[in-house]
């Protein structure tokens, strides 16, 4: 009986990164082989409060919580033989409850990232934790990692700076129980969407101008599923609060799916999870052509990868206009996340992380 430790920051259920990097496979680990005990850093209360303004003394109480928590467990340890970390173990300062769990106990770590976390890249609304976060973290416990589980290449060529045990570990969509419909594309009423955080709401300035402009020629809304309204001037405009009991439903409305990216260092540590979502739905997702994507998105064969706003236009123009392009490239892409970015395809690669 092998027995794992999963660390990780948020609440379960909440997180995409911690819902689709490891928490969908949690409860598929066989039973007869696999122990597992879940250790979150931050607890519910103080999740619904971290990302708004104010709260200051109730987030400074939640995060000392955490440390205490996170003391408590160090005294727990000898009876695992893994330790998954998601990210990091606490949120600010030195890494030293890894540096515990590896130096001290001499557990083998499995360390997981899915964005470049050694950049500095916190909110505005939490601006004072940025001077505290000390991003050299990720380079120490990668290198006192057991094996680093990584997202996508560019992350993983990071990670062999300090490690040459690196596995590429994709984001996947569990197209069996949740993501398992598919988007009926013959329905009148279109409808081209975006889903994400308040972190990523800023990349859609970049389509602002260009939905605009459709606005006065088409028909359609453009729907935003997110933790935060967005601050974008569209007529076309339909702000949907995330709710995960109604997350696949807000999903299906869509016809046509957007990611778009700036093309900088942070971004290419994305793993191209928006796309996937709306691909394992059957919606054609359009994409920049920033890291992972060019990989998960063949342009014309199941979505469109757009490097100019003429580009975005063009490739949203063609699928306002034929459903049957929409149905044909959905299908497509509903194919590709079955194959290749599935709960399903990659199980067995999940578990290879516990093996002896």
């Amino acid at each position: 009986m092998k027995k794992i430790l999963f660390i990780y920051p948020y609440p379960a259920g909440v997180a995409p990164s911690q819902r689709f990097r490891f928490e969908q496979y949690i409860d598929d680990l066989p039973k007869e082989e696999f122990t597992i005990r879940k250790a979150a850093f931050m607890d519910a209360k103080t999740w619904a409060i971290l990302y708004k303004p104010s709260n200051h003394f109730r987030k400074v109480w939640g995060i000392l919580w955490g440390f205490v928590k996170r003391w408590g467990l160090m005294f727990t340890l000898g009876k695992y033989h893994f330790v998954f970390i998601h990210r990091e173990a606490a949120p600010i300062g030195y890494p030293l409850f890894e540096w515990i769990i590896a130096k001290v106990w001499r557990k083998k770590i499995i360390y997981d990232f899915d964005d470049a976390i050694w950049l500095p890249n916190t909110s505005a609304q939490n601006a004072l934790v940025a001077k505290i976060k000390f991003h050299q973290k990720t380079a120490l416990i990668c290198q006192w990692a057991h094996k680093v589980s990584v997202g996508n290449e560019y992350l993983g060529d990071y990670a062999r700076q300090f490690n040459s045990n690196v596995v590429y570990n994709p984001t996947t969509i569990d197209t069996q129980h949740l993501h398992n419909r598919t988007k009926d594309q013959t329905q009148e009423k279109l409808v081209i969407g975006w889903t994400g955080s308040h972190s990523t709401l800023p990349y859609l300035k970049e389509l602002e101008p260009i939905i605009s402009d459709l606005e006065t020629h088409y028909e359609f809304e453009f729907w935003v599923i997110a933790n935060q309204a967005p601050a974008l001037d569209l007529k076309s405009l339909v702000y949907v609060p995330w709710n995960k009991a109604t997350e696949i439903d807000d999903l299906l409305h869509f016809n046509i799916g957007v990611m778009p990216l700036t093309n900088d260092q942070w971004a290419k540590g994305k793993c191209g999870f928006k796309a996937l979502q709306y691909m394992a739905l059957g919606i054609p997702p359009l994409v920049s052509p920033v890291g992972v994507n060019i990989s998960i998105v063949q342009n014309g064969v199941n979505g469109f990868v757009c490097d100019s706003p003429q580009e975005w236009q063009k490739a949203l123009e063609k699928l306002l206009k034929s459903s049957e392009l929409r149905t044909t490239l959905g299908q497509a892409a509903r194919h590709t996340v079955e194959r290749h970015y599935s709960v399903k395809s990659n199980q067995n690669n999940f578990r290879l992380f516990f093996s002896l």
